[in-house]
């Protein structure tokens, strides 16, 4: 299955959030059929990333974008994390801080930029700015709406110097997510994420997925394509997650350096030290 075909939003598309099903089997039989899917492929990407850290020509950028419960960090546990953390990076951005207010919106996001060779996982993103802030009017509209085209540049200049970017979308049902609130009520261990404001945001569900709508038309480019997942499914989420990183890095088709040193000198140095 081509999942990047399937989930991408190509530039000019219209976004109708409501006319995507979140609720996707893809091509597989069954959950475990998934499962054995994205294990087999998280080999293959560690693989790939390796390579890509080895070669440091090239970079790649992982933006998660969801409504509260989408599985944002189970993602990243999941498939993302799978990676060798030497050459990969979370950024969870969070509420701003004094010092990260006091600068342009994107100054904190451009400092968690990856380094050639290197990957970076936004768990949230500069998309806050237009989403958040729109919803919850903390900036006037002629402010964020101009972020659009700054965002733009923004992953242009990234792509220029040599970074795929990959936007995904966690597209969740309000359904599957209050089953999900639910769950987290009934398991201590996941009680710290409990947050009456995750309920206060679902009566603002219209606003948000219109602003998601547009920030996806708006930003979503041939060299940093919106990606909407059907998320309801976890075992989907993560399985075309994972299908669409892997072809990535295959399109990258990063490269071991030549060896620059003599083999055969090496060898003798070793078998010498091997004889003492």
């Amino acid at each position: 299955m081509d999942y990047i075909s399937t989930h991408q939003i190509k530039p000019g598309d219209k976004v109708d959030l409501k006319s995507i099903e979140t609720k996707s089997r893809g091509s597989f039989d069954d959950k475990d059929d998934a499962k054995a899917f994205t294990a087999k492929t998280n080999d293959a990407i560690r693989d790939l990333q390796y390579r890509m850290f080895v070669e440091g020509k090239q970079s790649l950028l992982v933006v998660l974008q969801a409504p509260d419960a989408a599985g944002k960090d189970g993602l990243i546990r999941k498939v993302l994390g799978q990676m060798n953390p030497q050459g990969c990076r979370t950024y969870p951005f969070k509420v701003p801080s004094k010092e990260e207010a006091a600068h342009d919106f994107l100054w904190r996001i451009h400092k968690a930029a990856p380094a050639k060779g290197k990957v970076s996982v936004f768990n949230r993103s500069h998309y806050e700015d237009v989403l958040v802030v729109r919803v919850e009017d903390l900036v006037p509209k002629k402010v964020w709406s101009k972020r659009y085209e700054i965002i733009n540049h923004f992953e242009a200049n990234l792509a220029a110097a040599g970074t795929r970017i990959l936007k995904f979308y966690l597209h969740i049902s309000p359904e599957e997510q209050l089953e999900r609130f639910g769950k987290r009520l009934e398991n201590p261990e996941k009680h710290w994420k409990l947050n009456t404001g995750d309920y206060a945001a679902r009566k603002k569900w219209g606003d948000y997925r219109q602003a998601y709508e547009q920030a996806i038309e708006e930003c979503s480019t041939d060299h940093a394509p919106w990606f909407v997942i059907p998320a309801d499914h976890k075992w989907y989420r993560d399985a075309s997650v994972a299908g669409i990183v892997h072809q990535t890095l295959k399109d990258m088709n990063p490269q071991m350096p030549p060896v620059d040193v003599d083999l055969d000198e090496v060898r003798a140095l070793y078998e010498r030290e091997l004889a003492k």
